[in-house]
């Protein structure tokens, strides 16, 4: 006979038959990854988009979420995956935008960095990127807020999101190993963005740099550095304090501690900026000229610029985009108070026009019917038990 199990049992017997794994608990060596790293469809999953990331999914349209960050010329922010989006909204499902083609993801439009300064610390490897903001799909007046592998639920933000480099002393020299970054922020809005990768190799004593606990405040807080306009550089530096350290007027040493939301956070403490040295400078021109290879189809709506992704090369195109996007407003304040991007009620956006990668002859899309006919059949036998 057979028996009909309740609602609340079946939904029980799924989530632990899908249960997830923390993201800093999940280790894969590149690029020996998996589709989707999180596949569990409770809570805000499934994961948005994927993390095989190759040829076969390098276009404007894009959902790959892994993210290599390894020089000033090459690196990734995640960013969103549609036109005028804000951060906080869509957190859970923001995309890698990379400095150059190859990486099997979408590509950072010419024009749009205006001023990058690359600071080598003994615990950390920061980026950071005046930037057009518009031109990676988040609003205008978006003041951000702070990406990490943590949240509430300890999925990450983006879901699944995977970040690698082969930039840590540790891999000495070797650019064709990429080691797994486990703790890391990425913070951007405001025209600024700020990505902080700690060294694996010193963890856990690299933690307090890259710490997920300030997620209102924004790069000048938990990443200072100079961030000017027109200025692209390397530089040597010393670790930054722990994140939320700073110094009063007193000269006492305290940790600043974040309010909760909704309230308003009105100031903020000043913060000290590490020392750096041995800064090596580098043209902008020839750092992203890979970028003019991708052509970007401007629409205006008042304050809104959206792009769709193209593959053009002529040269009107490329002059067209690079006098049209090459100034902006001078801007050295990170992400401000709006936005908080551990809470776990962020929507995902389900509408995806980016296509998957492909293994061989066999797409992705028949693996993904397969394993869902798979489960639906485990389903059945459970009702029919």
């Amino acid at each position: 006979m057979a028996t009909v199990l309740s609602l609340g049992v079946l939904m029980s017997l799924a989530s632990s038959v899908l249960a997830y794994t923390p993201l800093t608990d999940q280790r894969y060596t590149y690029p020996n990854l998996p589709y989707k790293v999180d596949t569990d469809p409770t809570g805000r999953g499934p994961q948005f988009g994927y993390n095989i990331c190759n040829s076969t999914t390098q276009n404007q349209d894009s959902d790959c979420q892994t993210a290599l960050l390894n020089s000033i010329d090459d690196w990734c922010t995640f960013g969103p995956a549609t036109p005028s989006s804000s951060i906080q909204d869509v957190e859970a499902a923001t995309v890698a935008w990379c400095t150059k083609p190859g990486r099997g993801t979408r590509v950072i439009p010419e024009g749009a960095i205006t001023g990058v300064q690359v600071l080598k610390a003994p615990s950390y490897i920061l980026f950071t990127a005046n930037i057009r903001q518009e031109l990676i799909n988040i609003q205008t007046n978006d003041d951000g807020g702070e990406l990490d592998p943590h949240g509430d639920d300890q999925r990450g933000n983006p879901l699944g999101g995977l970040v690698y480099s082969n930039a840590f002393p540790s891999n000495k020299g070797n650019n064709n190993t990429f080691q797994q970054v486990i703790e890391w922020h990425n913070f951007l809005g405001s025209d600024v963005i700020c990505f902080k990768i700690c060294d694996p190799s010193v963890s856990p004593s690299s933690q307090p740099y890259c710490n997920n606990l300030f997620d209102r405040t924004g790069c000048n807080f938990v990443a200072p550095a100079a961030y000017q306009d027109g200025v692209f550089e390397v530089c040597e530096s010393e670790n930054q304090d722990p994140v939320g350290v700073y110094t009063g007027a007193d000269g006492k040493t305290s940790t600043y501690s974040q309010p909760p939301e909704p309230t308003v956070i009105t100031s903020l403490p000043s913060v000290k900026t590490p020392s750096s040295s041995k800064c090596t400078p580098y043209n902008s021109a020839s750092l992203y000229a890979a970028a003019a290879s991708v052509t970007p189809t401007f629409s205006v709506t008042q304050d809104t610029i959206s792009i769709s992704g193209g593959t053009s090369t002529t040269s009107s195109a490329t002059s067209t985009t690079s006098s049209g996007v090459t100034t902006k407003a001078s801007s050295t304040t990170g992400g401000g108070s709006s936005s908080s991007t551990h809470s776990t009620s962020s929507t995902s956006t389900t509408s995806k026009s980016g296509a998957g990668p492909s293994f061989g002859a066999v797409p992705v899309s028949s693996i993904v019917a397969i394993v869902a006919s798979v489960l639906a059949a485990f389903g059945a036998v459970i009702v029919g038990f």
